[in-house]
């Protein structure tokens, strides 16, 4: 009864000897007693520093906590896009390191973490990242450590951010089970795909663990339907081919036959967000955004899909790809499309190193 992990509505009768406790810009360092001393103009402990401001350039540290614990649950919010600059989701830099390493485990732009890749947020009703108006961003994915979480947040903006809101609650335990492995997450991203290759999720990974999610942001720069492509899985030595292939990228993400109802004579695109997958958004119309240089935006589609109940397991190393295939009235076709992608998985340490991240101006969507 004593495992951390058995957190769920049957479990909350049970008592522990956790110990829970909570960062924020009131209380830093999750001290026991030591929330809500801040002053503001209506007193003493009455609101007085409910979040922080990001100087351009800065890396500011969100959470730093010493000894063994999990990290439940996080809400991160942020300044109006709009009046900060329009990619400041894209240029706020997400990194978490476990136990004292010194290369990230989590290394993503702070909207594409949350499924919202396009500058833009919208409502992602999932069971692990949920996204409520307005730009309330939140995770639940359990995070583990046995001696040190360290999370952090990089301004790449040109400006400062004034408004930067966080809360992380955590339970402190004795100890946490060996077979617990850490959470890790990575962005990738090309700006146009090349033609007949497979789009590269995620590789490099060596160790044990388990691919648990994929979020992906897709333009598509070619006409026609773009949904063709199969997911592939390849672990453990496979080489030509991998062990698990899907069927086409719409059926990954849980729908069929693109998504479309008719509506008349026009065929129409649904959106959805379900617990473990998701299409929440979609976007064709460039007179959404009131920035005169935003004008022929190509289509973009934000997707994602949860492995929770289907995990896949990997004992020594993992690739993760999609298929860059179309469809139209004359057969299926090879495409170039601008995908990015965030890969979330579990693993033992220590991780390969990732690649650099790409440049801020170089994750701008189109």
């Amino acid at each position: 009864m004593n495992n951390p992990f058995l957190n769920s509505l049957s479990y909350l009768p049970i008592i522990t000897d956790a110990k829970s406790r909570s960062i924020t810009a009131e209380n830093p360092t999750g001290e026991k007693g030591g929330g809500g001393k801040e002053s503001s103009h209506l007193g003493p402990s009455r609101k007085g520093r409910p979040c922080i401001t990001l100087k351009e350039g800065e890396t500011a540290t969100l959470a730093e906590i010493n000894g063994s614990g999990i990290l439940q649950h996080f809400w991160i919010t942020v300044t109006d896009t709009t009046s900060a600059g329009f990619y400041v989701l894209r240029d706020l830099v997400l990194r978490m390191y476990w136990d004292g390493e010194a290369e990230p485990s989590v290394e993503v732009p702070l909207g594409d973490f949350f499924c919202s890749g396009f500058a833009t947020t919208h409502v992602v009703n999932s069971l692990p990242i949920v996204c409520n108006p307005t730009r309330g961003l939140n995770c639940y994915f359990p995070m583990p450590f046995r001696k040190k979480a360290l999370i952090t947040i990089e301004n790449q903006h040109p400006g400062d951010i004034e408004g930067f809101f966080y809360q992380f609650n955590y339970s402190l335990y004795d100890s946490i089970p060996n077979e617990a492995a850490y959470f890790h997450a990575q962005w990738r991203r090309e700006p146009i795909t090349s033609l007949t290759q497979d789009y590269v999720i995620l590789d490099n990974v060596k160790g044990k663990g388990q691919y648990i999610g994929t979020y992906m942001a897709l333009s598509t720069l070619q006409r026609y339907w773009w949904g063709e492509g199969e997911m592939k899985f390849y672990m453990d030595g496979d080489e030509e081919y991998p062990t698990i292939c899907g069927t086409g990228l719409e059926d990954y993400f849980g729908g069929a036959w693109g998504f479309i109802t008719k509506d008349g004579d026009k065929a129409v695109e649904n959106t959805y967000s379900t617990p473990f997958l998701g299409y929440p958004f979609y976007s064709n119309a460039e007179d959404k955004y009131s920035d005169q240089f935003m004008g022929d935006c190509p289509p973009m589609r934000s997707l994602y899909r949860w492995h929770i109940m289907d995990p896949i397991r990997f004992d020594r190393d993992l690739k993760v790809t999609v298929q860059q295939i179309g469809v139209c009235n004359r057969g299926l076709f090879e495409r170039q499309d601008d995908v990015a992608s965030v890969a979330y998985w579990y693993q033992t340490e220590p991780h390969v190193a990732f690649k650099p991240l790409m440049a801020r101006e170089q994750r701008w969507p189109r």
